[in-house]
């Protein structure tokens, strides 16, 4: 689990019996909502939902690397790749705790997006710092 070390936000998520689809195996689609759960854990220690701003999911993605099973914990590391003017890129890692391995890694370009006219805007440099101490918690350097 030294795969997590550098994530400063880990959420634990248990795998429901209703995540499995007919071929037995978690649904795809459960994935992005447990990498969601994981997004608003870390956004919630920057305290960004106090903030006069937005943020929007620009694109996401997933790798699926090994399939998950009921019953399972999944531990999900979130943290920040690389600070934009006006967006940041965020990585993903899942790791089976049945399993003891990483089962699927993920990415999502996040957008501040100004409240009233919904227009991206450019992050304020508060938040900027925010990420830079909470990732600077857990030795992680990432690219501005």
């Amino acid at each position: 689990m030294n795969e997590l070390a550098q994530y400063p936000v880990i959420h634990e998520q248990a795998v429901a019996w209703g995540d499995m689809d007919a071929f037995g195996h978690v649904n795809n689609v459960l994935y992005y909502r447990y990498i969601e759960s994981a997004r608003i854990r870390y956004l919630d220690a920057l305290n960004i939902f106090d903030e006069k701003i937005y943020t929007v999911v620009a694109s996401n993605q997933c790798k699926y690397l090994s399939p998950v099973f009921y019953p399972d914990t999944l531990k999900i590391g979130a943290r920040v790749e690389e600070i934009r003017n006006s967006a940041f890129r965020m990585s993903y890692l899942l790791w089976s705790t049945t399993q003891e391995k990483v089962v699927a890694t993920g990415e999502a370009v996040m957008v501040v997006v100004d409240p009233i006219q919904l227009a991206k805007q450019a992050i304020p440099e508060h938040v900027k710092q925010k990420i830079l101490m909470l990732e600077q918690q857990v030795g992680h350097q990432l690219n501005t």
